[in-house]
């Protein structure tokens, strides 16, 4: 089976509640794109919940869900964390990071009532979301001489390719963005024009 290059993802926070013997569950989901944006956004969280007693996380990053964690946060191990991550897979959601801040009502819950606290939490912010499906897009720096200009331009205009960077000398380069599943056929084209280099920079 190929790789699938679409995916689903949430395009805005959203926000759920569980509440169980005046203990209070904030669920927080958002749409990250990296590691460094899951911890800003952590550190905002813990700023702004600073009263709460923890901070219970997980996320799932990249097309593939390559990039992953979970992070009980003081609870019980796999309390949190666990069921978190869990309704993330089960939503079939990436590049999403879900916070669940719990007030501590004097109450313990014991190991399954966490895991249902934590996962209901979870659950209710999830649903709240809007969710939408993406595609995996490549980037790509095309270098080609001045002669090339029309044919590099029809192949652009053919292919409806977005653009993210150009200059246009003697020596020229384009930077572009294009579907995975489109990526070979629109390289192999800009291949036929004259005295070029396709250079792959990233995938998002």
């Amino acid at each position: 089976m190929l790789f699938s290059d679409t995916y689903f993802t949430i395009d805005e926070p959203s926000t759920g509640l569980y509440k169980e013997k005046g203990s209070k569950f904030i669920a927080r989901a958002l749409p990250v794109k990296s590691e460094s944006e899951v911890k800003a956004v952590l550190e905002a969280l813990r700023k702004e919940y600073f009263d709460a007693r923890h901070h219970c996380y997980a996320y799932v990053i990249g097309a593939d869900k390559s990039a992953w964690r979970m992070n009980d946060d003081g609870e019980p191990s796999g309390t949190a964390g666990r069921p978190i991550h869990g309704q993330i897979l089960s939503f079939d959601l990436t590049n999403v990071l879900v916070v669940v801040i719990r007030y501590f009502g004097g109450t313990k819950l014991g190991v399954s009532g966490l895991i249902q606290a934590y996962k209901t939490a979870t659950q209710d912010a999830l649903s709240q979301a809007r969710i939408v499906e993406k595609t995996v897009n490549e980037v790509y720096q095309l270098k080609f001489k001045y002669p090339a200009m029309n044919d590099v331009m029809r192949i652009i205009k053919e292919e409806n390719l977005l653009l993210l960077d150009n200059q246009y000398d003697i020596e020229c380069s384009i930077t572009y963005k294009v579907r995975r599943m489109k990526a070979d056929d629109v390289n192999a084209k800009f291949r036929k024009t004259y005295d070029n280099e396709i250079i792959y920079l990233r995938t998002e």
